[in-house]
């Protein structure tokens, strides 16, 4: 059977449930073999086993983790050359498009971006859905040149347990000159929310110009569901609220199972960042919004008034 290579995507050694995601759809394709690069693997090792990587192939030092994203492209193309798997997965993070991206021009290799679906298709190949255009379009594509390299969005799937062996690799391997032409000088942690991340969450309430600043009721039904806080652009061009919490075209790309949006109106911006979601609810006082044209619930209220009651009724729910 033929190995699927798996970008880790990890903090430290803790690993994100986007890479469990991928684990498992890897193993419609083939044999799961994770690229683990940095520090933090003794930590990360459990997990890999836990959602089946039966190899991992591990790379440690500076020399990898203090540059940009080119080390890890080179590295993965020595790997996709050397071993010819049958895909090579990576998490839809900016940074994930970027190493696909050149891993793609430096094998040669058919690339797409932003999948929601990936599974064995016709004669072997490995077959894809796409959401595009804001979602206006499903496209189903398959690559048809070298080893498909397929960045899959978060959300796609739900993670299964199939424990294997992870047995490790050790890669030796030394990025040329060329790949550290790009320096990490500083880094500093995303400030603790207690909130999920944003683009992994399951659960996402967003607010909007409708909020007039105030995030409160908000953020209080957010936590009562154990959901991360989006915000649209109107909202975070106002300064009220953080530009790493935006939603849309020029923020990141949610797909979580469910998506609130309260006071937003569903510009085609914000509609491009959200409309994958699974199941969308919107709370707006203007029935005409656009956005309730892609809805699966709607309430037309004011949000200062339903997401307060919402609150209460989920909070009921707990005790």
């Amino acid at each position: 059977m033929a190995e699927v290579l798996i970008l880790v995507d990890h903090v430290d050694g803790t690993v994100r449930k986007t890479t469990a995601e991928l684990l498992t759809i890897a193993r419609r394709l083939g044999e799961p073999c994770a690229v683990f690069v940095g520090d933090g693997f003794d930590a990360a090792r459990e997990t890999l086993a836990k959602y089946g990587a039966h190899k991992v192939y591990r790379v440690t030092g500076a020399e990898v983790t203090d540059y940009l994203v080119v080390p890890q492209a080179e590295l993965l193309t020595t790997l996709v050359q050397g071993t010819a798997p049958a895909a090579l997965l990576i998490s839809s993070s900016a940074e994930g498009k970027e190493i696909a991206a050149r891993v793609a021009i430096r094998t040669g290799s058919g690339l797409v971006t932003d999948a929601v679906d990936v599974r064995a298709g016709e004669g072997g190949a490995v077959a894809t859905t796409q959401s595009v255009f804001a979602g206006s379009f499903t496209v189903e594509s398959t690559v048809t040149k070298g080893t498909p390299i397929v960045t899959v969005k978060p959300n796609s799937a739900t993670p299964q347990e199939a424990p294997a062996a992870a047995t490790e690799e050790v890669v030796d391997y030394t990025p040329s000159e060329a790949a550290k032409a790009a320096r990490i000088t500083e880094s500093r942690p995303k400030q603790a929310t207690g909130r999920p991340e944003l683009t992994e969450a399951a659960i996402v309430v967003s607010g909007g110009r409708g909020t007039g600043g105030d995030f409160a009721p908000v953020e209080a039904f957010a936590d009562a569901l154990g959901a991360a806080v989006g915000a649209s652009r109107a909202a975070v061009d106002a300064g009220w609220y953080p530009h790493t919490s935006q939603v849309g075209q020029t923020g990141k790309q949610v797909s979580p199972q469910l998506y609130v949006a309260c006071g937003i109106s569903g510009a085609i911006q914000h509609r491009a960042g959200m409309q994958t979601s699974k199941t969308i609810v919107v709370v707006n006082k203007d029935s005409e919004a656009p956005i309730f044209d892609l809805v699966d619930f709607g309430v037309v209220g004011d949000l200062f008034t339903v997401l307060p009651q919402a609150t209460e009724a989920v909070d009921a729910t707990k005790g």
